[in-house]
């Protein structure tokens, strides 16, 4: 073969191999033969299909699953639904605060909603590990409300405070 024929053998070739891959390339999309993820054309038809719209729910699962988000999802549920972990009533009187290394503070309302939130720290742990997993909360620390610092002011007097007045 010499120059016209040789020119036209190369082309018929390349038109060849161009009509394979052309072929195989329909068949993997249409088949899913393993070939790696393209994109579908077309509608999608009656059955579920991966085009279909999604429900937001579950692409937001799916991504904090791929993302490993599960630990902080669940120690931002704590905070965010803290009624429906522990009920309307406890929630009512008593709210978190801080959440260390499986350690979470809560702050009650009074005192005395402190005292009881402290006998009932057993149960409320169970309720916590219930709706939102085990081993995001560990322990419990609770404290009553957080009185006002008279130590500093712009009304501060020097020396030794009301004990001063009466001797």
């Amino acid at each position: 073969m010499v120059g016209p024929q040789l020119a036209r053998a190369v082309l018929e070739a390349a038109k060849a191999r161009r009509e394979t891959a052309a072929r195989t390339r329909r068949r993997s999309a249409v088949g899913g033969d393993g070939g790696g993820e393209r994109r579908l054309r077309g509608y999608s038809g009656p059955g579920p299909d991966p085009r279909d719209p999604q429900p937001l729910g579950a692409v937001l699962d799916r991504l904090v699953k791929a993302r490993g988000w599960q630990q902080p999802a669940a120690e931002a549920t704590v905070f965010g639904a803290w009624e429906r972990v522990v009920g309307p009533e406890v929630a009512q009187h008593s709210r978190p605060t801080k959440l260390e290394d499986g350690e979470l503070t809560v702050e009650a309302r009074s005192t005395a909603w402190a005292t009881q939130l402290r006998l009932l720290a057993g149960s409320l742990l169970q309720q916590i590990a219930r709706e939102v997993g085990h081993n995001v909360v560990r322990k419990l620390h609770i404290h009553g409300p957080a009185a006002p610092s008279w130590s500093r002011g712009p009304r501060r007097v020097r020396g030794r405070g009301p004990r001063d007045t009466y001797g």
